[in-house]
């Protein structure tokens, strides 16, 4: 594998990147794919934009370090088209600002063939803004719903995780039939937040729940307890979402202010993502629920092809790293980095994509995909494709903490988040 960057990074040790991170060998990992017989000639170059610093930083690492893994298993089977992968890796703070110089410093000094990775929904948007102006394909590895509702261009894609619109429609009728009807959110005041407020406010609606209250915090902020007194009186469930340094902070502030006699809880694994849920603190989140995308304990998810992506990743059945139980994953986001590589690689080999002259080509491949079969270049589970909105539509889990664990109770079907998407991006010009 070769992973090419401007600087080694500070979260990802050399030993790491150099090995792919996981704990087999690369004969192993490959032991269930053709042997690599590579082409001659350059390398397919994969630009990867990561949040290794600023508030998405957590996921950063983690993103950064499944996509090493990811890519050095595809070169193991022979790389993409007989063409073996190159990742360049470039930070982008998780600043909306810095995102474009990064797109412009892929398109201009790498020349990178595509680009995927951005999460936050503030990176997001500049980052597909100036695809669409370089023309320049970028896989988007976020849960903001604006690429479905075509607020994007025909150059953006989300092929390897769900979205929030789709989360909310299929996990809704469970939160509102077995947590509460009345419900307060806690949300981060940007995009990502408004997501969850508009859909979940919808969706409560009809299942004959009402969102009575919504707190909007800042993702930068470090205190919390200065908002609870905002939650109405008649609450009898809090949903929360939360990210940035704060998470932890976040729910240990909640569980002392209401002890055991609050409301319910149900939160998104956002809200804990990169956090032990048995740390000192947590005690109170016992009985509640999450959200999960991708179950962060093994006995969540026990298939061949889960498994052989947290071998991997180098996770353990607790879903931290295997070298130090202490770094706990974000299992139910960067997932969606090792199913974008395999996307990219399936479009890739279908178009007969050999240089940027033939991004057209590429483009309407990734477009006529309609659905990814679960294995393990899918592990979360199978996906429908929709190819005129550019995003993928998949399982959603709900998990129940138990002695300081997550136990999945509750697994969504595909069709249960299904909704009729606004954009059309075939329409465009490319």
């Amino acid at each position: 594998m070769s992973v090419r960057k401007s600087k080694i990074s500070a979260s990802l040790s050399r030993r790491q990147l150099l090995t792919g991170v996981g704990a087999l060998s690369g004969l192993q990992l490959a032991s269930n794919f053709p042997a690599p017989s590579f082409a001659a000639g350059n390398p397919i170059k994969i630009g990867l934009q990561a949040h290794r610093t600023g508030i998405g930083a957590a996921y950063g690492y983690w993103y950064e370090r499944t996509s090493v893994a990811a890519v050095k298993v595809i070169n193991d089977m022979g790389g993409i088209g007989g063409r073996t992968v190159e990742l360049i890796v470039e930070d982008d703070a998780t600043d909306a600002k810095r995102a474009g110089e990064v797109m412009e410093k892929f398109a201009t000094q790498h020349m990178v063939d595509v680009v995927f990775g951005p999460l936050f929904g503030n990176v997001v948007g500049a980052s597909a803004a100036r695809a669409g102006d370089l023309k320049l394909p970028l896989f988007i590895v976020s849960e903001g719903s604006e690429l479905a509702e075509g607020q994007f261009n025909r150059y953006v894609f989300q092929t390897g995780i769900t979205n929030v619109r789709s989360q909310v429609t299929a996990i809704s009728p469970w939160v509102i039939g077995n947590v509460g009807k009345k419900v307060t959110m806690i949300i981060p005041d940007y995009i990502f937040g408004y997501n969850h407020r508009d859909f979940i406010t919808e969706a409560a609606k009809k299942q004959g729940g009402a969102v009575n209250a919504v707190i909007a915090i800042p993702p930068t902020e470090t205190s919390f307890t200065k908002y609870f007194s905002q939650i109405p009186a008649d609450t009898d469930a809090i949903y929360h979402v939360m990210v940035g340094p704060g998470v932890l902070t976040f729910v240990r502030e909640l569980g002392e202010y209401f002890g055991s006699k609050g409301p319910k809880l149900f939160g998104f694994i956002d809200s804990l993502e990169a956090v032990d849920i048995a740390s000192p603190g947590l005690e109170f989140l016992e009985g509640s629920h999450l959200w999960e995308a991708f179950p962060r304990y093994l006995s969540g998810l026990d298939s061949e092809g889960a498994k052989f992506y947290r071998d991997a990743v180098g996770l353990d059945e607790n879903g931290a790293s295997k070298d130090n139980a202490k770094e706990v994953s974000t299992n139910s986001h960067m997932f969606g980095c090792w199913e974008t590589l395999f996307s990219i690689k399936q479009a890739v080999e279908a178009s007969g994509y050999k240089a940027a002259s033939d991004r057209k080509a590429l483009i309407e491949a990734v477009e006529a995909i309609t659905s990814f079969a679960e294995g393990k270049e899918h592990p979360q589970g199978a996906k429908q494709f929709i190819g005129k909105a550019h995003q993928c539509f998949g399982r959603q889990f709900i998990s129940k903490v138990e002695g300081g664990k997550l136990k999945v109770v509750h697994t969504t079907s595909i069709e249960d988040g299904l909704y009729e998407p606004k954009a059309d991006y075939t329409t465009q010009a490319l």
